[in-house]
């Protein structure tokens, strides 16, 4: 599995031997991260069986892992069902946010996306998950308020090897994330 490493660690394709270091991850998100992340109240039996269907199915994990091998923050891309977008998730520990983790992130799952040739990725949050909508916002996503949640749609632009999003994104570094997927 490709890596893309900085001085606070690095980020990678999990696979379901890491299943355990998914699972602890989202079982260490404070009320508010696991409510943000799950959409409403999320206990640790449901995080469980959560985290160990991630890994059952066609679900791709990407983690940014610490200087310890701790998962420090995660990105799920699932796979569309037929006719609907595929799904994005993102999540980071508290003392982790605001570092930057969660746009490397959202770049690698992006890149993971249009390789698959999603043409168009789905994102909810609460309504007061600001941050993670100025966080889609930064990537293209156009919002929507359905049955109380916050519903972001992003639209990749993915004919003829094309990288870009349909709406302006920032450019990748390619060095770092082209082999991250």
């Amino acid at each position: 599995m490709a890596r893309a490493t900085n001085a606070l660690g690095t980020i990678r394709e999990l696979s379901g031997r890491d299943a355990d270091l998914h699972r602890e991850h989202l079982l260490r998100l404070d009320a508010e991260g696991r409510r943000e992340r799950f959409n409403g109240v999320a206990g640790d039996h449901f995080i469980r069986d959560y985290a160990a269907r991630c890994f059952a199915g066609r679900t791709r994990v990407f983690a940014f892992i610490d200087a310890e091998g701790i998962v420090r923050g995660a990105a799920e891309l699932h796979a569309p069902a037929q006719g609907e977008p595929a799904d994005i998730a993102f999540s980071v520990e508290p003392t982790f946010r605001q570092s930057g983790i969660g746009s490397r992130l959202f770049e690698v799952v992006m890149s993971a996306a249009r390789y698959s040739r999603y043409p168009e990725l789905r994102i909810t949050s609460t309504a007061g998950n600001r941050a993670m909508r100025a966080l889609a916002r930064k990537f293209g996503a156009r919002f929507t308020f359905e049955a109380g949640e916050v519903v972001g749609l992003i639209g990749l632009d993915v004919s003829h090897g094309k990288v870009a999003a349909t709406r302006r994104a920032p450019a990748l570094p390619a060095e770092r994330y082209a082999a991250a997927v």
